[in-house]
Formats: C-alpha cells, sequence, structure tokens
C-alpha cells in the first residue's frame, strides 16, 4: 500500500485495503516455508494525516492464520490482529555527529524519500511481531504422549510415564565424593 505525500493535509485521510499476502515477502516466505499458512488477504485499515513536519500513520491488520501447534502438533485456526502508528518524516541530508536522546516519536519513526510512502515494510514487521514462536492451541494443552505419541488432549494413554524431564535423567544417579 502506497500513498502520495502531496494531497496530505491535517485532516485525516481513511485508506481501507485487502492486500494478498504475496505483496509482503517476509509473510509470503513463512507460508511457503510452512511455518504458518496465511488463510486470507491482510485487512488493512489506516488513518493518515499530516502534523506539523511528519506524517502520522495509524494502521490496524487482520488476517486469519493457521498455526501448528507446538504441543500436541495439532493445527488450529487464529485471529491475528495489529494496531500501530507510525511518524514519517522526509529523509534529511544532513549527518547526525552528536549523540541525541531520542523520544518516543523517534522510535517508532520512519524516513521517506520522493513524493510517496510505501507502507509494506512497517505492516510486515507488525504482522510479523504478532506471530507466537511457540505457538499453543490453547494455554492447557497437553501436548503428545512421550512414550507412545498419543494426543494426550483427546485422554490418557495408559503409559508410565514420570513426571520427571528426559533433560537430566543421565544424571539422576550421579553422585559426588569429597
Amino acid at each position: 500500500m502506497k500513498i502520495k505525500v502531496e494531497g496530505l493535509s491535517d485532516t485525516p485521510l481513511q485508506l481501507t485495503a485487502r492486500e494478498p499476502v504475496s505483496e509482503f515477502p517476509a509473510l509470503a516466505k513463512l507460508d511457503e516455508n510452512g511455518e504458518c499458512r496465511f488463510l486470507g488477504p491482510l485487512h488493512l485499515d489506516f488513518t493518515i494525516a499530516r502534523e506539523f513536519d511528519h506524517i502520522r500513520a495509524h494502521g490496524h491488520v487482520e488476517t486469519k492464520v493457521r498455526f501448528t501447534c507446538s504441543r500436541c502438533l495439532a493445527e488450529y485456526d487464529a485471529g491475528l490482529s495489529t494496531e500501530f502508528t507510525i511518524f514519517y518524516s522526509k529523509t534529511s541530508r544532513v549527518p547526525v555527529e552528536e549523540e541525541v536522546a531520542l523520544s518516543e516519536e523517534d522510535l517508532v519513526s520512519v524516513s521517506y524519500e520522493g513524493d510517496t510512502i510505501d507502507f509494506t515494510n512497517e505492516v510486515e514487521g507488525q504482522v510479523l511481531m504478532e506471530i507466537p514462536l511457540k505457538p499453543f492451541c490453547s494455554e492447557g494443552c497437553k501436548g503428545l504422549c512421550s512414550t507412545c505419541g498419543m494426543d494426550l488432549n483427546t485422554g490418557e494413554c495408559g503409559c508410565a510415564r514420570s513426571g520427571s524431564s528426559f533433560t537430566f535423567s543421565a544424571l539422576k544417579d550421579f553422585t559426588v565424593k569429597k
């Protein structure tokens, strides 16, 4: 999604769009690698206004995603939604050689060149931050039995499982002699 800067005023401009995931390279790569499946386009809502020497863009992005649970390996669908505000400033060619304290506005600002602003990188980054590193189908997911592999969410398998982890099981009989 791109906008022309020239016609922007202090009156907020409302933009709504549906963009296919293929328009966002990092998201398309996640889908291609099977890390998650985007089940539809990204629904984008932006409010854009010129404020003093910068442009303020408040965005809202929604989509549906299919994940694989990290505990039980079941696939599940989840809604993904994010809101953000970014300030765009015209690129200045003057290099800054001294230390400068950053304000909160500086931490959410992006430079642009020319007469258009492309929201692709910012939308992509915001969606990537909402994707969980280890997705769970539910907080109470019991996972798979480490002995037989049965999904413990559907019932008990009857295997004799101890509550201990296998991570340090080789050290269970370890003793230190003085």
